[in-house]
């Protein structure tokens, strides 16, 4: 192969690698930025009792909502549990478990990233009471949710 075609193919080969990883990260699109931690201790039944989760699990998830582009983006990292099975954005005050409004990648080797199309009505729930909406990531130890945590500005 001539030094040319062979320096060709390997810029190409190194275009193609930087693009597949720039492309795995969330999309820095604007929106209004919410945080959380979340811990083992914020898992909470229908009954109302707390502490169901893993113990000593841990985690945050940064989320970018953009109602102008009806996206969520979001970064979530997890330790101290089981392996992941999945991850969700749910809607339900801190004493309740709530129904998924919204699927997140599951955090295998301990974070995910992402963004996700929703409605904008969704989106705009979500930014007018953050509160009312969690994070939470499930397992099989845990399967109701090893981690969670309610949104905040």
């Amino acid at each position: 192969m001539a030094p040319r075609t062979s320096l060709t193919l390997s810029f190409l080969a190194s275009a193609a690698l930087i693009a597949s990883a720039v492309a795995a990260q969330p999309v820095a699109e604007g929106g209004r930025k919410l945080t959380t931690t979340l811990t083992g201790a914020a898992e909470v039944t229908a009954a109302g009792v707390f502490n169901q989760g893993d113990p000593d699990g841990t985690g945050t998830a940064r989320i970018i909502v953009n109602p102008g582009q009806r996206r969520i983006c979001y970064e979530l990292t997890v330790g101290n549990i089981a392996t992941p099975t999945a991850a969700h954005i749910h809607e339900a005050p801190r004493t309740a478990p709530g129904p998924v409004v919204a699927p997140l990648g599951t955090p295998t080797g301990g974070s995910s990233s992402g963004c996700v199309d929703v409605t904008r009505q969704l989106a705009l729930e979500i930014l007018k009471d953050p509160a009312d909406y969690y994070v939470n990531v499930h397992n099989a130890t845990y399967p109701a949710g090893a981690v969670r945590g309610q949104l905040a500005k």
